[in-house]
């Protein structure tokens, strides 16, 4: 590994690249496919512990989630955020063959991980060593809530997190998730919320029989293709002021049994809602419900619902957030609830005010997922800047 001794300086605040990266380094090394945290909440633990942390362990079958706390003060400010990852897939396509050991090439960090979402935990952990080091620990309160199920199920990471807080009555003044919220340069992106999900389960029920005998067969793929048109073009709202339009998207679509003499008896099909406030759960399913009855389909259809549409109370965090990435960033952020859905949904239920920040996000999932030195660098100041101004310190 290349080794970095640049300094960078703003206000009070020092960070050295090197040990950033190597605190990075450590946690990618960590090989926490979802739900296997593999040790890299205990080597968390070891970091926070050594400025007077106190830490929980909430686990849950095979997830372990760690919440720590810091300082005895009235105000809570949370970070929150996952240390699992998604599989690196074929790993003999990532530049140095190891998808858990950091690849170093000038500015650019490659390693799995770096910015979903491993460089934010890395980055608020240097951030928050700085602000302890030069701050009374009587004056503030800092949570970090973390998970190993964010990418997986996500039945027991952060929800269970929240049922603590809620059987604690801890309730969060602020939560910033670290997730990686910038499109096209690090500061231009935060989330103030995000679109609900809705999934259905459909099946189309004809009659099987010989392709060359229609008359005695009733074909599920001609019966549902007008109506699953119509659901595909259907304008389901324009949005809002927060919110881009509800969507409509078809994923997987199944039928036939693989020979070209036979009419299917049946058709499988399942598409996602990622709807805005305009709409409910219920105006969603009775308006699939009334297309699938006006082409007198018969149908089985059910329905799995992941998340509400949410957006945070406007208040100080967004102003803070806002002053902070001007500072370090020099522009001035964007504010959206666009794309999918994040551990934001579960902790609106215990927080006053919650933004998403992080790194950019246009490498997340992908083989040699990427970020940089330089946006690890600022983001980490973007974080203690922050910390500083909520804490008027």
């Amino acid at each position: 590994m290349a080794v970095f001794v640049i300094i960078k300086y703003l206000g009070n605040n020092v960070i050295e690249d090197n040990r950033l990266i190597q605190v990075l380094a450590d946690l990618v090394a960590f090989e926490s496919v979802t739900p296997n945290s593999a040790g890299s909440l205990e080597y968390i633990e070891s970091f926070v512990t050594k400025f007077g942390a106190e830490c929980t362990y909430v686990n849950r079958n095979q997830t372990s989630n760690l919440i720590v706390t810091i300082g005895d003060g009235g105000e809570i400010l949370a970070f929150a955020g996952h240390v699992d990852v998604v599989p690196p897939g074929d790993i003999s396509k990532w530049v140095n063959a190891n998808p858990y050991q950091l690849h170093i090439d000038g500015d650019l960090i490659i390693g799995r991980g770096v910015a979903d979402m491993k460089g934010a935990i890395a980055a608020f952990l240097l951030a928050l060593e700085q602000f302890v080091a030069n701050t009374d620990l009587s004056q503030y309160k800092i949570m970090l809530l973390l998970t190993s199920d964010e990418e997986g199920s996500a039945h027991d990471g952060t929800i269970l997190m929240v049922d603590y807080l809620k059987q604690n009555q801890i309730q969060l003044n602020y939560c910033v998730v670290g997730e990686p919220s910038c499109v096209d340069v690090i500061g231009d992106t935060i989330k103030v919320g995000r679109r609900g999900s809705l999934t259905g389960n459909l099946v189309i029920n004809g009659k099987q029989g010989h392709i060359a005998y229609p008359h005695l067969c009733d074909n599920p793929i001609h019966r549902f293709a007008p109506a699953m048109s119509e659901l595909s073009s259907k304008i389901w709202d324009n949005g809002n002021e927060f919110f881009p339009a509800s969507s409509l998207q078809f994923a997987n679509i199944n039928s036939g049994l693989g020979v070209t003499n036979v009419i299917p008896g049946q058709l499988s099909t399942n598409f996602n809602f990622r709807y805005n406030t305009n709409h409910s759960v219920d105006s969603l399913k009775r308006e699939v419900v009334a297309v699938l009855d006006k082409y007198k389909l018969n149908y089985d259809l059910n329905w799995q619902h992941s998340a509400n549409p949410f957006l945070t109370k406007v208040g100080s965090l967004i102003e803070f957030s806002k002053q902070s990435i001007r500072e370090v960033c020099g522009i001035d952020v964007a504010c959206k609830t666009d794309g999918g859905t994040s551990d934001g949904r579960f902790l609106i239920e215990v927080s006053d005010e919650i933004i998403e920040f992080g790194l950019r996000n246009a490498s997340i999932h992908q083989l040699n997922e990427a970020t940089t030195i330089s946006d690890l660098a600022k983001l980490t100041f973007v974080y203690s800047v922050l910390l500083s101004k909520i804490f008027d310190n």
